[in-house]
């Protein structure tokens, strides 16, 4: 009986100690697995973290980069500006240089143009001058004093006007109407005294004077020419026909 109570306290003695020592593996197990989980966390929290601050870096990066990207587009607008006023500045000095070389050019045509009008104009002024003096040439007094007439009334500003009174005194002392060759011939003289013509006006003044028989009145006349025009050509026939005429 002793023996079977000594056995049995053995056999529960030994089942005390294998019990205590499951239950304390257990709670070892359980603690690890706690710490575990802890761990985990705490790891997750850090990987959060870490992700956090990359992604603070990615936009503390990204922040500076559009930063910088917007200091460039600033110096671009800037300088497409800058460009932009140069540009209109050069556009606008383009079109005063055309408006200019337009304007030069204008009047370079115009000045041509009034130049082949003047030319047009004085030709025709020629042509009409010719056609009287062809008329006294030919012996047509009484036209060419007409046609002389007509061109001093149709250019009274030409340069032959002169010369056109000149004819018209001589065709009148060609028809022997001496008086109104005298009376012509005083015109030249009187209007258009430095006129080359004007010497050889006053000699025919002379000629008519002398065919109406005023010899003094003649001689008076060669003298003056002789005196106003001493280097023409006319004032060597007067000094001739003064010396025939014994002064």
């Amino acid at each position: 009986m002793r023996v079977l109570i000594a056995g049995a306290l053995i056999a529960l003695a030994c089942a005390g100690t294998a019990h205590a020592a499951l239950f304390s593996d257990d709670e070892a197990r359980q603690g690890v697995a706690e710490l575990r989980k802890k761990l985990d966390a705490q790891e997750a929290r850090l990987a959060h973290i870490e992700a956090d601050v990359q992604d603070k870096r990615a936009l503390l990066d990204l922040s500076a980069a559009i930063d910088g990207l917007r200091q460039d587009i600033a110096k671009l607008r800037g300088q497409i500006e800058l460009l932009g006023y140069q540009t209109q500045q050069l556009d606008r000095r383009q079109k005063d240089l055309y408006a200019d070389l337009d304007g030069r050019l204008r009047k370079i045509e115009q000045a041509q143009a009034e130049r082949e009008k003047a030319a047009l104009a004085l030709e025709a002024e020629k042509q009409t001058y010719d056609a009287a003096l062809g008329q006294f040439k030919s012996g047509n007094y009484g036209a060419a004093i007409q046609s002389f007439q007509g061109f001093m009334s149709q250019y009274p500003q030409s340069k032959l006007q002169a010369s056109a009174q000149y004819w018209i005194g001589n065709s009148y002392y060609a028809l022997r109407d001496f008086k109104s060759a005298i009376t012509a011939q005083q015109k030249v003289v009187s209007t258009w005294p430095d006129d080359p013509k004007a010497p050889d006006a006053l000699l025919n003044i002379a000629s008519s004077q002398a065919e109406l028989g005023q010899n003094s009145a003649s001689r008076d006349t060669l003298k003056l020419l002789v005196q106003k025009y001493p280097k023409s050509a006319s004032a060597d026939q007067a000094r001739q026909r003064l010396g025939r005429s014994g002064r």
